[in-house]
């Protein structure tokens, strides 16, 4: 049996659903179906009872699960001691640029305990990229904030906070208690270069084309609204200097704080940096 199918099953049974194993896996339902039978046909009986209430896990399948969660997480710590034993033991993560978090630093003093021996690496990229050169190969994961083209990608949301539009403090509508997106047009606002992920913009740019400078990181955002009373979206929460002021928006959709990695990448650090990142963010 395939490690690889032996994940797909795991995911399978915690999900009891096979759409949202799917997703889970970023996959589509078809060649996770046709895994999951050739799993079937090696142990020489049904994994799952179907049913039009759903899906549940056979005797068989359920001593399978056991077995594979075990088989799996060996596979893992095997791979870490040969990793380490060759010298090769590290991990490149890629931060976004987007200020102070203390969810980081939990991750990061979490993961070096748990990992005392691994090579960290890691990139701070700007707000031109989302995915902090992922896609590129620059980095093995990365912290970072969704949307973004996820496609061949594993996201798992850690957090969620509200946004609201950054304001020179003397700004007239800096007095408002909140706004609504509506309020701001006709306004200057940042924006990313060209070739920046089209969700990414549209997002950051309240889902409609927007006129203003060019930006790439957080302290040329707030300079573009101090000196040109530019406005822009941002995460609440974040420390602002006494010129400017954050007023929460009504209309927007909160921002995803996430950890992504190509879905393909089976390095074991990488899925337990995920874990280690979803126990960090949940305080």
């Amino acid at each position: 049996m395939e490690l690889r199918n032996l994940r797909y099953f795991v995911a399978v049974a915690e999900e009891l659903h096979f759409g949202r194993a799917a997703a889970r896996l970023h996959m589509s339902q078809p060649p996770l179906s046709r895994a999951i039978k050739g799993l079937e046909a090696e142990a020489g009986a049904p994994l799952f009872a179907r049913s039009p209430a759903g899906v549940t896990l056979t005797p068989v399948g359920a001593v399978l699960l056991d077995e594979a969660r075990s088989l799996l997480d060996h596979a893992d710590r095997l791979r870490l001691r040969v990793n380490a034993a060759a010298g090769a033991a590290s991990l490149t993560i890629g931060i976004l640029s987007d200020g102070t978090d203390p969810g980081v630093a939990r991750l990061a003093a979490a993961f070096r305990r748990r990992h005392p021996g691994i090579d960290i690496r890691i990139r701070d990229t700007d707000l031109s990229d989302p995915t902090c050169g992922l896609r590129a190969g620059r980095v093995d994961v990365a912290l970072t904030r969704a949307p973004f083209e996820e496609t061949a990608l594993t996201v798992r949301t850690l957090r969620t906070d509200p946004v609201g539009v950054v304001l020179r403090a003397d700004d007239p509508l800096a007095r408002h208690d909140r706004l609504r997106l509506a309020d701001l047009s006709g306004r200057h606002w940042f924006r990313f270069p060209p070739g920046t992920d089209p969700l990414w913009q549209a997002y950051w740019n309240g889902g409609s084309p927007r006129e203003g400078p060019v930006v790439r990181a957080v302290q040329e955002c707030r300079q573009a609204v101090l000196w040109n009373g530019t406005v822009g979206l941002a995460p609440l929460g974040h420390d602002l200097p006494a010129e400017l002021a954050a007023v929460p928006l009504t209309d927007m959709p909160p921002s995803r704080v996430v950890v992504v990695w190509k879905e393909d990448d089976t390095n074991p650090l990488i899925r337990s940096f995920a874990e280690t990142a979803t126990a960090a963010y949940r305080r």
